[in-house]
Parts: C-alpha cells; sequence; structure tokens
C-alpha cells in the first residue's frame, strides 16, 4: 500500500483516496483493542466510588449479559463509562462518540445521555434536576436508556461482585467494533 502524493486536500485523486480508504480500513481492524485498553486503563479510575471503574464497567455489562440482553445492549453497558479514560464531566459524549460508527442511534443516544438518566438518583444532591430523563420520554431510546441505567448501571457498584471477566467480553467487542455500521 502507497501513500497519498498530496500535500493539500484540495489536490488528492482518485487514486490518493483509494489509498487513503485502504488505510483506514486497515485502522477500523484495531478499534476493538483500542476499546480494551481504554477499559483496562478505567482500573485506575475510582473517584470516590467504593470500586473503580473497570469493576463498574465489568459489573454493568455483566448484569447485563444475565438480564439476557442484545449483543449491542451488553457492549453499551459494558462501554458506557469508557469515555472516562479521556474525560470524566465529558464521558457520555465521549463514549457515546467512540461508539457512534459502529452502533445503532437509539444506542449512540442512551450512552450520549445517560447521566441525564442517572440523575434520579443524584441530582438533587448536586444541585441539579433530577428529572433530567423526563426531557427525553417521547424518544426511541428512551427505553434503552432507562434499562442501561436502572437494570444494569445504577446497581454496579459492589467491589466484591463476582464479574464476568474482561477477557470473556472480548469476543463480543470484536464482533461489534471491528468494522463500522456506517461512516460519519
Amino acid at each position: 500500500m502507497g501513500e497519498a502524493m498530496f500535500t493539500s486536500m484540495q489536490e488528492g485523486t482518485a487514486e490518493d483516496w483509494a489509498v487513503i480508504g485502504a488505510a483506514h480500513q486497515e485502522h477500523f481492524k484495531k478499534t476493538p483493542a483500542h476499546l480494551m485498553d481504554m477499559l483496562k486503563s478505567l482500573e485506575q479510575v475510582t473517584v470516590g466510588f467504593a470500586c473503580d471503574q473497570l469493576q463498574h464497567s465489568l459489573m454493568t455489562g455483566t448484569l447485563a449479559r444475565r438480564d439476557g440482553a442484545s449483543d449491542e445492549e451488553v457492549a453499551i453497558a459494558l462501554l458506557h463509562d469508557v469515555g472516562k479514560a479521556v474525560n470524566i464531566p465529558n464521558h457520555g459524549a465521549i463514549g457515546a462518540e467512540l461508539m457512534r460508527p459502529y452502533v445503532t442511534e437509539d444506542a449512540y443516544h442512551a450512552i450520549y445521555y445517560h447521566q441525564h438518566f442517572q440523575g434520579k438518583y443524584y441530582f438533587e444532591y448536586l444541585g441539579a434536576s433530577p428529572n433530567m430523563r423526563e426531557d427525553h420520554k417521547n424518544t426511541s431510546w428512551y427505553e434503552l436508556a432507562t434499562k442501561l441505567v436502572d437494570r444494569w448501571d445504577a446497581p454496579a457498584f459492589d467491589p466484591e461482585f463476582e464479574v464476568d471477566s474482561l477477557e470473556s467480553f472480548e469476543p463480543l467487542i470484536n464482533k461489534i467494533f471491528a468494522q463500522p455500521l456506517r461512516m460519519l
């Protein structure tokens, strides 16, 4: 595989863009490994909770798996906080954008806004409205976000819970994140 020969996008030819497109396809194959590395890094993030964020993520994914969730639901449950590897205040948006090319629009929105749904449990203690989820009541993804938060995410802070191993989720991550559903 060669390299594109232009130094400015305005100069690119069809041949240049074919080379770039092929290189991008190869890079897509690395996404599952990057996500697994980001999850592993959450072991170093506790941010005041009783368990680290890797344990929380594994517990959330394990609860979804044991609840009979679809592959996509298990994947987003596992990865819902992966954005914390980059930035905690924006973690929902970061995680959602990382996953967007690979998951449905409903899954994307459930991840993006999951903090609005969690707020039911703690926003009143932080000076915010605990009813933010109601702003999304008429969306196609409301039920998914409610299930994600209420059944899998909110109950997932037990450091003693026997979680499924990170490695047990690897085939699922490889399946869902190896090739984008769509290009944005």
